[in-house]
């Protein structure tokens, strides 16, 4: 993912300006060192700079030089980050700095919201990671709490994994 993202930056045209936001897998492979299988990186542009669009050329050079997927730069999830704490941006990591692309990971109570959005079996270890990790898992509760009250589709399901997965840890 490093190697993509310096590809990248090293396509990007001189004086540009571009920063990202991961989340996912890739956040959790490169803020976490958590392993996973996984070689896309779930991205959304911050303001300010170039969009996913603008990259998208140069991320499929990237793609057809290093032999991976032309779409392993993508913006999926950002449909899934309406669910985040207004105050992510707080707890962003630095993954990536380069001469014109900044990459920053989601933290880890901001991707344990997404994930118990998600309330996947297959997620119970990213989460149980991310629980561990966190330095307030009160933000976590706080936004749920908000997000049910709001009546956000999905809402109380998260909740409740929360719930569960806090029992199971004994948090």
């Amino acid at each position: 993912m490093r190697e993509a993202l310096s590809r990248l930056d090293a396509l990007l045209p001189e004086g540009s300006s571009t920063r990202l936001v991961v989340g996912g897998g890739a956040a959790m492979v490169l803020a976490y060192a958590h392993p996973l299988a996984t070689q896309d990186i779930d991205a959304f542009a911050a303001k300010g700079g170039l969009s996913l669009g603008e990259l998208d050329a140069g991320a499929k050079k990237v793609a057809a030089a290093m032999g991976i997927a032309p779409d392993w730069l993508n913006g999926h999830f950002v449909t899934f980050t309406h669910v985040l704490p207004v105050d992510y941006a707080t707890r962003l990591r630095r993954v990536f700095d380069g001469a014109r692309l900044v990459v920053d990971a989601l933290g880890p109570e901001d991707l344990l919201v997404m994930k118990c959005f998600a309330a996947r079996d297959k997620d119970r270890p990213h989460a149980i990671r991310l629980a561990r990790l966190a330095d307030d898992l009160g933000v976590v509760d706080r936004q749920l709490d908000l997000l049910v009250s709001k009546r956000i589709p999905g809402a109380q399901r998260a909740a409740d994994y929360f719930d569960d997965l806090r029992d199971e840890l004994d948090l």
